[in-house]
């Protein structure tokens, strides 16, 4: 599993584009639908210090805070290998006090984190969303559009002579220099990190079919930032899978009249048609969805499983190699191209797809499994 790498550069802001009327949220969510949540569902606890963070950054890393300054102190206590010892692991969304606990958490998670020790120190913190183009991810069958996001360490404002100072300020991010360096940035506002945080709770809470507590989450990202549009997205699903098909079909015909060529939206209003028993608007929606993404995530994939089962594996290995060449970051198209390696007798390129992606995996759960089969593979000679 990867080991996240802080990347420091100098950072200048950009203004804030002016915001639209938020749309109509209210009328999206049924709380009557819904048993109340197992949990309490807040933000109070996003950026909380524990009184183990207290300690860190009170006690700990005291000494460095004072002889290299409060912001270089801190990044310089997160990227030492002898402190907190970070992986970064995508399994689940924490917030500030659940990732200094696991020292570990997506890039979301450890951006919150971050940003929690920062503001105990009185830093200026900004956030930047990261265009890294389209990434997707995969959980019992959910497909993920994953999204990168960034914070920016500034002075206190005590600490403010005069003039704006571009190299006081730090930029901290847990990837790999090489994948960030020349993307594009926005700035985004707290509450949109917020919400990020709500929307991947919800989602996280589908995956393990807990479709209470997902819309809870959903709602919560919603009333939090409304303009933020994937939490509509979730919530579209949600009604779909607790059978509320017409509140689902509300949610996402807002989204595609929002934008016309959200396929994600078009995807799942798709399936809700097909639910509602309108076969004609569903088709003519899955032809419209065909032609603007005749390859969506996960197609060769899909096919490639298919092929495997009928025991094709030369076809299914081309399949494979087809979606390793368009997302090679994904740990689960080299784990099955190694499979099909190994159905067609070459142990060396199974145990190379094997390690590529143990080296790619994002959760510790991944990575012991992909561990495990290597290991096995090199024992044996049967993943």
């Amino acid at each position: 599993m990867k080991r996240p790498v802080l990347l420091l550069l100098c950072a200048a802001l950009g203004a804030c584009a002016t915001r639209p009327e938020p749309p109509p949220s209210e009328s999206f969510l049924h709380d009557e639908l819904f048993a109340a949540p197992a949990e309490p569902v807040s933000a109070d606890q996003v950026f909380a210090l524990s009184e183990a963070m207290k300690d860190f950054i009170h006690v700990d890393i005291a000494h460095e805070l004072r002889a290299e300054g409060l912001a270089r102190g801190l990044v310089d206590a997160l990227a030492r290998r002898d402190q907190l010892k970070l992986d970064y692991d995508s399994e689940m969304t924490r917030n500030a006090a659940q990732a200094f606990d696991a020292r570990r958490g997506n890039c979301l998670s450890l951006v919150i984190m971050t940003a929690a020790f920062a503001r105990e120190l009185g830093l200026q913190v900004t956030y930047q969303s990261v265009d890294m183009g389209e990434t997707w991810g995969r959980s019992d069958n959910l497909v993920f559009l994953n999204t990168h996001v960034n914070v920016t360490l500034g002075k206190r404002s005590v600490d403010f002579t005069r003039g704006y100072d571009a190299s006081r300020l730090l930029t901290i991010d847990f990837l790999p220099a090489e994948q960030i360096l020349g993307q594009r940035t926005r700035s985004i506002p707290e509450d949109t990190i917020v919400a990020m945080y709500m929307n991947n709770r919800s989602a996280e809470a589908l995956v393990h079919r807990q479709i209470d507590e997902a819309y809870w989450w959903a709602r919560a990202a919603i009333v939090r930032e409304p303009h933020f549009a994937s939490s509509y997205n979730t919530l579209g699903l949600v009604y779909l899978r607790h059978g509320d098909l017409q509140a689902s079909e509300k949610v996402l015909r807002y989204l595609l009249e929002r934008d016309p060529r959200d396929s994600k939206a078009m995807s799942n209003l798709v399936i809700v048609l097909d639910k509602l028993g309108r076969a004609e608007e569903s088709n003519a929606l899955r032809e419209r969805l065909a032609q603007m993404e005749p390859y969506p995530p996960y197609h060769f994939f899909w096919l490639g499983t298919v092929a495997m089962q009928r025991g094709d594996f030369q076809a299914a290995k081309a399949l494979f190699q087809k979606e390793v060449r368009r997302a090679d970051y994904c740990s689960e198209f080299h784990f099955w191209l190694g499979v099909a390696e190994f159905r067609l007798g070459d142990i060396e390129g199974a145990r190379q797809q094997l390690a590529i992606a143990i080296e790619n995996s994002t959760t510790r759960t991944d990575h012991d499994l992909y561990a495990a089969k290597l290991e096995r593979l090199r024992s044996h000679g049967d993943p």
